[in-house]
């Protein structure tokens, strides 16, 4: 915490004409809020008209950003996670000045275009979208673990590149939140995991308004929130009046004051506020007020009643007197203290620039291993082990993680000095998210919007809990990690409960999402070539217990077939194929173990690798048509999960060894005999096709 946020909660004026420009303010971002959701006839205008003061006062006395260059490093985060009061925030970035490169990032003809079509404003912030949103927010909860991943990656930066004198990075993280934040799982797991990491540089706010879109919260929430914050081991104030600009003011310099919890303010305030038919009822969350009733509030505002999308002469003045010109002392001090750090820490300054700018390191993976033919192989997790443990020493920005799972996933990092990031040492490369896979989702892309390269680990299965951050990465254009292990009914003794079966159909819908699914060690390698160089897609990585063949690359295609997504491994030998075998993962050798078997019997076959179905509809159409020929229609895909999808490539008439159930408790041997997942049966479907195709003609 520096000293400049520790005195920034300076006695405000008691002047008369002070005050006053406090409330016009205040007034114009809720009637700015009011004006647009009334346009737009959708929205949510209750919550800002709420929370103007809370925001207004942490903008105005508190938040260390500089509006005119609001992407400079070590600037405070602001994370409006109850996104459905986006209002609120747009209204905050146009008042406060933000500007984009092109200009302000939302005019006033930006918010007049609330919830339309191709409009900055969209009804949830979106990052990326609107300068000045640091996170996409929307899906309740995601916001709060995105803010504790901010405040890991601050604590972090800070471990490995501040030295004495030079703080570059001591950033803090105010998240406003509600009480659907505070219902959703996520928020509990991700609190639990700040308290425990200590995170002092973390504020959350809870409007604590007591409604709901179906009512009041007492017909499903009693919760004590300051016992339960204090239980997290978390700081806890209370404001029982959101209007009280002294009051927030002491709680949020009690917060700069801290270092040693998060901190978590509730604040009482009314829905709607000022609303005389609306104020602290259902009606003002989630719909326009209403012409008239938008009318009658302002009249109690003392605003002029017919008056829209008014900011008043002064208000957009005192917000540069006040966030602007601070934030700018701010920034520039931290650019002198950049420049001489560059002078006395030249490295440091170096990697810290590549880091940010989203850069990997030239020659990351020059230790990057070769696995040689080896029919009894190795599983995909273990090969993956070891190309995580070679490349990240040399990718210093990459840290991993599980959800108390690295002994399975084998994703721990274990080279000298990796260490562990946990209380008190928050610069190691190991991370502990506990059995919390919801938050973890959530953090990762957290750390990911900070700089940090942040991976996360658990099976399959459970990326079922997670789906909601992968996919918020995605439309975030976010290059977040994520490595799935036990991907199949390979996984044995566990059951149907922890084999995965629709998890694979369900990331491959989610777009711009990299899933690769790698068939042997030497995939496993290329697919980390893949994932470490995506820049604006997250990817999943899904990969095997058991053990998979290493194929002998000397008779079959190279790996490097990944980064094109699917790729030629073997081919009939001489003309062309007659039958086309398409695998991915574990199933991968079955079609090399059939392609042989068909040669001996003298059939033309195939086979193609697909570990990426993503990055293979990225390449052009005459390379896919090279790969998967349009008059070869004797096709067979073979994957030991739904079989969802597969017609794109195997064609209506096509076969597709799959599961068209949730598998079962055995050996893996077993379970792949009972489930068709043999050479024979893929020699038998290849026949079967063979036949039908013949027919066909």
């Amino acid at each position: 915490m520096s000293l400049t946020s520790q005195n920034a909660a300076h006695t405000r004026s008691s002047a008369s004409e002070e005050v006053d420009l406090d409330e016009l303010c205040i007034n114009t971002i809720r009637t700015l809020s009011m004006d647009a959701v009334q346009k737009a006839n959708s929205g949510h205008p209750g919550t800002p008209m709420a929370l103007a003061p809370v925001a207004y006062a942490l903008w105005q006395q508190f938040l260390r950003y500089d509006p005119k260059e609001p992407t400079w490093p070590n600037r405070d985060r602001f994370v409006l996670s109850n996104g459905h009061a986006s209002m609120l925030l747009y209204s905050l970035i146009h008042l406060a000045g933000v500007q984009a490169k092109d200009g302000p990032a939302l005019s006033l003809d930006d918010i007049k275009q609330f919830r339309q079509l191709d409009s900055k404003c969209p009804g949830h912030p979106e990052y990326g979208l609107t300068v000045g949103v640091e996170t996409t927010t929307g899906p309740l909860g995601q916001g709060c673990g995105n803010s504790v991943g901010m405040a890991i990656a601050s604590r972090w930066l800070a471990a490995h590149f501040n030295r004495p004198g030079f703080a570059l990075f001591d950033y803090d993280v105010y998240t406003l939140c509600g009480d659907g934040d505070m219902m959703e799982g996520i928020s509990n797991e991700a609190a639990s995991l700040a308290g425990h990491l200590k995170l002092g540089n973390l504020c959350w706010i809870y409007d604590n308004n007591g409604i709901t879109i179906e009512g009041h919260t007492n017909l499903t929430f009693g919760d004590d929130m300051a016992m339960r914050f204090r239980a997290y081991g978390w700081h806890v104030e209370h404001v029982k009046d959101a209007n009280d600009i002294e009051a927030l003011d002491k709680a949020f310099a009690g917060f700069c004051s801290r270092t040693d919890a998060p901190t978590f303010i509730i604040v009482d305030s009314h829905i709607g506020f000022g609303s005389p038919n609306r104020q602290d009822t259902a009606a003002a969350h989630g719909e326009a007020l209403g012409a008239e009733e938008v009318r009658l509030t302002k009249r109690n505002y003392g605003w002029p009643e017919d008056a829209q999308f008014l900011v008043p002469d002064g208000v957009r003045k005192h917000f540069d007197d006040g966030i602007g010109q601070r934030g700018a002392k701010h920034r520039q001090d931290w650019q002198k203290l950049m420049t001489a750090y560059r002078a006395e820490h030249p490295k440091e300054a170096g990697d810290l620039e590549q880091m940010l700018a989203g850069k990997v390191p030239a020659g990351w993976d020059a230790d990057l291993p070769t696995f040689a033919a080896d029919a009894k192989g190795i599983a995909s997790r273990d090969s993956s082990a070891k190309v995580i443990n070679a490349f990240a020493p040399r990718y210093p920005a990459f840290v991993g993680g599980s959800a108390d799972l690295a002994p399975s996933t084998k994703t721990r990092l274990t080279f000298e000095g990796a260490g562990d990031l946990e209380p008190g040492t928050l610069g190691g490369r190991n991370m502990h998210f506990g059995i919390r896979e919801h938050a973890m989702g959530a953090v990762v892309n957290g750390m990911v919007l900070s700089g940090v390269r942040a991976s996360g680990s658990t099976f399959l299965i459970f990326s079922d809990y997670m789906k909601n951050p992968i996919r918020l990465a995605a439309l975030m254009d976010l290059p977040a990690i994520h490595v799935f292990t036990h991907d199949s009914i390979g996984l044995g003794e566990d059951g149907p409960t922890h084999q995965s079966i629709e998890q694979l159909a369900g990331l491959r819908a989610i777009p711009r999402l990299v899933t690769l699914r790698p068939g042997d060690a030497n995939e496993v390698v290329e697919a980390w070539r893949v994932i470490v160089g995506l820049k604006h897609q997250p990817a999943c990585l899904v990969l095997s217990r058991q053990a998979l063949p290493t194929l002998d690359r000397s008779r079959y295609a190279p790996a490097a077939g990944v980064a094109r997504g699917a790729y030629v491994l073997a081919d009939a030998k001489p003309g062309k194929p007659e039958v086309i075998l398409m695998g991915t993962g574990s199933e991968l050798s079955l079609c090399v173990e059939a392609y042989e078997a068909l040669a001996r019997e003298g059939i033309a076959a195939r086979v193609v690798s697909m570990p990426s179905w993503e990055l293979f509809e990225e390449q052009d159409a005459a390379y896919r048509d090279s790969v998967l020929p349009t008059d070869v229609t004797a096709r067979v895909s073979v994957e030991a999960a739904s079989p969802i999808g597969w017609d794109r490539y195997v064609g209506r008439d096509g076969a597709k060894i799959a599961m068209n159930g949730f598998g079962g408790s055995a050996p893996a041997k077993d379970l792949f005999k009972k489930f068709g997942f043999t050479p024979d049966k893929v020699v038998a479907a290849a026949k079967q096709q063979l036949a039908n195709s013949r027919t066909r003609t």
